[in-house]
């Protein structure tokens, strides 16, 4: 749950404090007494945190590096505030008043870093983590009531994302993500209309409908749509995510234990979708945006699709299937093809698609690709300054011979070498919008416990999406 975030003009009485400066010469601390401020000085020049006790409140020094980079400041700055929700965390510290003497850049970050490390997800344990930061003043002229809305706004759909990919397969069936997505919904505004198997069968959505073949759950294909009165946007933009809401790799089995135990991490893609989509309406921001999500798990049963089928797209391409678990790729072609009916303005879609993205980026940063230099450079920008950065793969001619097929269209595997980039343009054949494909297979899921960032779906790509999305309009 989300502190109480409030803009002050007065110190508040008996709360402690957290102070971001450059130096100690821009804050009085007459009321730290001799040895306190010696101390003080003293840490200051050595780190660039400290904390003072004196009871019933603390107070948390935090001095800005002299960083080249801004993004890097921020991240520093990120990484403090998330130290000291642990520190209030440990003491039961329930309020927090912040000043910032640097720049008025850095309280956003600072602000994200305390709240974002305050997500569990408890639902399933017997024994509840029960803190909460109940309050939070912020005393700074420059941030705006607005900011903090929104920042609140776009935290909790960050949230949710973690919800969902945390959510085990038990009890999120592709049906079930659908009714979640439909509480979404109601809550922020936005429209949702859920295809049910038959209506998936009747437009010939041949890839999902594949993937599908061998679960005894049906399918879902759902149209999520934000689209305000004053949208500024003529064209839309279309957000695509992979809903695969477990993946056991179906025939082409994975690996266990390091492969398929955290496998309920594969929808993290349609995740981040639904709740940017959410975040944009609980902002009301003017822009129209649609997202596309096929949800399916992928089994093994009697009837699951096979190595060496031909099956039939959503657009007529036939593609012979050389692996199972390359079924990623399969649903979202599906779904790119749904969305030239839209004539958009930009389509991203997301997927945790390869495991060589991990490979190439390890858990820092989503392989990115694409057909727009433009919106690629933007996206790129953007995820150095919230830290959700991007790395970009081509996207070469050559990538495509692995793909060919001497029975069928195409292939839905290729060669194990250049494997991104080739699911890659696997996607780019069922594209003719402007493109950018991030695979979020290093980032969509933490192993273990990072600043900011509990162990398991971590909702990369949410805050990201959402000031791409602010920021093109």
């Amino acid at each position: 749950m989300l502190p109480k975030i409030s803009k002050i003009t007065e110190l508040q009485k008996n709360t402690s404090n957290a102070v971001i400066l450059d130096s100690l010469d821009q804050f009085d601390i007459s009321f730290l007494c001799k040895e306190e401020s010696t101390y003080l000085k003293d840490k200051l020049k050595k780190e660039y945190d400290c904390t003072i006790h004196k009871y019933p409140v603390s107070h948390f020094f935090i001095k800005v590096k002299k960083e080249k980079e801004k993004n890097l400041q921020k991240e520093q700055i990120r990484k403090a505030g998330s130290k000291i929700f642990e520190l209030l965390k440990t003491d039961k510290i329930n309020k927090l008043q912040v000043f910032n003497f640097s720049n008025p850049e850095l309280l956003e970050p600072f602000i994200e870093g305390i709240l974002l490390s305050g997500y569990t997800f408890s639902k399933y344990r017997k024994e509840k983590d029960d803190f909460e930061l109940n309050e939070l003043f912020i005393l700074d002229k420059y941030i705006s009531k607005q900011q903090i809305a929104e920042l609140q706004n776009v935290i909790q759909a960050v949230f949710y994302a973690r919800d969902l990919v945390n959510e085990p397969l038990s009890y999120l069936t592709a049906t079930q993500f659908s009714v979640e997505i439909e509480k979404l919904s109601k809550d922020a505004g936005f429209s949702v209309e859920v295809f049910n198997k038959k209506k998936i069968e009747a437009l010939k959505m041949g890839g999902l409908l594949a993937v599908n073949k061998g679960s005894i759950d049906p399918p879902t294909f759902n149209i999520l749509e934000w689209k305000p009165e004053n949208a500024k946007n003529k064209k839309p933009v279309v957000l695509v995510g992979k809903g695969v809401v477990y993946d056991t790799g179906g025939l082409s089995l994975k690996p266990t234990p390091k492969s398929m135990d955290y496998m309920k991490c594969d929808m993290a893609g349609a995740a981040v979708v639904a709740t940017t989509i959410f975040a944009a309406a609980k902002c009301k921001l003017p822009v129209h945006v649609i997202g596309l999500i096929p949800a399916t798990d992928n089994r093994p049963d009697g009837n699951a699709y096979v190595p060496g089928d031909i099956i039939t797209m959503f657009d007529g391409t036939t593609v012979e299937i050389k692996n199972t678990d390359a079924e990623g790729r399969l649903i979202l072609a599906d779904a790119l093809s749904y969305a030239k009916k839209y004539s958009p303005e930009l389509v991203i879609d997301l997927a945790t698609l390869t495991g060589s993205a991990e490979i190439i980026a390890g858990s820092n940063a989503a392989v990115g690709m694409g057909n727009n230099a433009n919106y690629i450079q933007q996206i790129i920008n953007l995820g150095d300054q919230l830290y959700e950065r991007v790395l970009e793969m081509p996207l070469w001619d050559e990538f495509a011979e692995p793909l060919k097929s001497s029975i069928a269209d195409l292939n839905n595997l290729g060669t194990r070498e250049g494997q991104t980039s080739i699911a890659g343009k696997f996607l780019e054949h069922f594209t003719d919008f402007n493109w950018i494909h991030l695979d979020i297979a290093g980032v969509a899921f933490a192993h273990k416990k990072k600043p900011y960032l509990s162990e398991g779906g971590t909702g990369f790509g949410v805050r990201l999406l959402f000031h791409f999305l602010k920021k093109i309009i």
